[in-house]
């Protein structure tokens, strides 16, 4: 079973319907709200905790993914090239930490982001299997992660 009833989950908050994204826009999933009714979750986003700019251009992987930024051998641009990847650790972090702060122990991130990617990302604009930054972090915690995809049975 992914989630028992006394569990706190967090939620990619773009799933939930807030204009969060490098786009300003969401990614609302009516049947991941269906799901998490009755349950204890918390919104979160990453990326709007980085202090860049929503909307922002696009960023993803140079190499690696998100276990290779905390290693050092991966880094998150921009679009135009610009190195964001301190930004991100920043916002991946602050969401660790809301995550000791509410003993989260579950998640359900929304897939391919460079944040939130369970089992892809982009790397140079091409779709790869890999981990988000935030992914790497909290299954670091202990924390299990899954995508919406799976949630749903997609």
């Amino acid at each position: 079973m992914f989630l028992s009833r006394d569990e706190t989950i967090l939620v990619s908050a773009c799933l939930l319907g807030v204009n969060c994204r490098y786009n300003g826009m969401t990614k609302k999933d009516d049947r991941v709200i269906e799901w998490l009714r009755g349950k204890r979750f918390v919104p979160v986003c990453p990326e709007s905790l980085t202090g860049l700019p929503v909307p922002r251009e696009p960023a993803d992987y140079d190499a690696g993914d998100g276990t290779g930024v905390k290693t050092g051998k991966a880094r998150i641009l921009s679009r135009d090239g610009i190195d964001w990847t301190k930004e991100f650790l920043r916002g991946a972090t602050e969401v660790v930490k809301i995550a000791r702060l509410v003993g989260a122990t579950r998640a359900v991130l929304k897939e391919r982001s460079p944040s939130c990617g369970v089992h892809q990302i982009y790397v140079r604009g091409q779709l790869v299997p890999g981990k988000g930054l935030l992914t790497a972090l909290l299954e670091q915690e202990g924390i299990k992660v899954i995508s919406e995809p799976e949630l749903l049975g997609k």
